[in-house]
This record gives C-alpha cells, sequence and structure tokens, in this order.
C-alpha cells in the first residue's frame, strides 16, 4: 500500500516505508492527534514521537520491542497525555525542548537544543528549536541518505499555514521566521512534512504561501 498520512482515530497506522527506517503514523485522542512510532530497519530499535493519548493504543502499535525513547515536541497537554503510562510501560527515555520541559508533568531525562541529535538505532534526527506556538517546542529533521528529507513539525507547520499564536503577532512572527528559515530555507521542496494534527504535506506544496501567511498574519 503506497503511504497517503492520512489517519483517523480508532482507524490503524499508516506505515512510510523508507530504506533505512519505518515511520508508522496513528490518531489518538480527542484532538486528533497524531503519533509516529519509528523503527530502525538495520537494528529494530524504536522511538516514538508524541505519546500524545490512548496510552493502549501506543502500546499496541510499539508492540513486544518496547521503545528505547520518546520525544515530546512541545508542551501543550494534547501531546503528551499518554507519556507517564508508556514510559512506565516500556522505561523509554524521554527527550524535550529544553525551553518545554518544566511544563511536561513527566521528567525529561535529555534536554532538546536547537541543533541537537536523538538517534534510533542508526538513524540520526537532528532537532531544531522553533520558538512561538511555545517557547520550546522542537521538530525533527531526518535527512534520508538516499532520498529527501523528513521532518516532524508537532504544531509548528501544517498543510496551509504555521501552528497557532492566539493572536500574538510577535510569537507569530517568530514561529513563521524560524520555520522559514530552519525548516524551508535548509531543506528542499520534496521534503515530507509530518505535522502533530491532520494530514501530511510537503514543503513543496507550502512554500508558494509564505508570503500569505505573513500577510494573513497566521
Amino acid at each position: 500500500m503506497t503511504y497517503s498520512g492520512a489517519v483517523k482515530v480508532g482507524g490503524p497506522a499508516d506505515v512510510h516505508e523508507l530504506s533505512d527506517l519505518m515511520i508508522s503514523k496513528v490518531a489518538v485522542g480527542g484532538m486528533n492527534n497524531n503519533a509516529y512510532l519509528l523503527r530502525c530497519r538495520a537494528t529494530d530499535e524504536q522511538l516514538l514521537i508524541d505519546a500524545a493519548a490512548e496510552p493502549e493504543t501506543l502500546l499496541s502499535l510499539i508492540g513486544d520491542g518496547g521503545i528505547a525513547s520518546v520525544v515530546t515536541t512541545h508542551r501543550h497537554g494534547d501531546h503528551w497525555g499518554a507519556l507517564a503510562d508508556v514510559v512506565a510501560a516500556t522505561g523509554a527515555r524521554t527527550y524535550a525542548g529544553a525551553h518545554d520541559a518544566e511544563g511536561i508533568p513527566v521528567s525529561t531525562d535529555v534536554l532538546v537544543a536547537d541543533g541537537d541529535t536523538i538517534t534510533v538505532g542508526r538513524v540520526t534526527l537532528t532537532a531544531r528549536h522553533l520558538v512561538g506556538h511555545t517557547p520550546g517546542s522542537i521538530a525533527l529533521v531526518y535527512d534520508d541518505p538516499h532520498g529527501h528529507a523528513h521532518v516532524f513539525t508537532g504544531d509548528c507547520l501544517f498543510p496551509g499555514g504555521v501552528g497557532n499564536t492566539s493572536g500574538d503577532r510577535k510569537a507569530f512572527t517568530s514561529l513563521l521566521d524560524d520555520v522559514e528559515n530552519k525548516l524551508f530555507g535548509e531543506l528542499s521542496d520534496e521534503t515530507w512534512v509530518y505535522p502533530g494534527h491532520g494530514n501530511d504535506t510537503t514543503l513543496g506544496a507550502e512554500r508558494p504561501h509564505l508570503a500569505e501567511w505573513r500577510e494573513r498574519g497566521w
């Protein structure tokens, strides 16, 4: 089956099969959050991005092999609702942005700064600190050596715009500046975007609209 990234709460995961990495996307919870399970194909080590809700769904997706780590993209409660249960069941090491960890009520083992790397087996992810939706939001970039990049954006970038900044013009400008400079400015149009809610997109599909987003202010 061709990966589409279209998932719904209560439905099956959609799996994106890359040469070195398997990405399983599932939707959970009342806010239709996306959680992503990454598995290194060489070692079978696994990493979960956003233990958002429904721990039983996430643990079923993880399976008997467990996970080595779980990354929380930002401090909002709909992105860590199942974190305590998942960590208790798996013993996973926890990662979060250095400026958001204080807002996550599960201890963060590793505080992540811009440019830090996180590994899952032989695969390396690079964190980008994006300020505006929250003070410490992070995106994770996988630069696939066999193809184009893949980026997990949390609530900082979606199809049609950047994340919610609650009408705060300064926060919006900060977020759009960071997204433009650290994602659009460094990654190709082919880059696949995996957001914290809803459907996936690519940087190429969104790039023509950057000026429009800045003009409208959200």
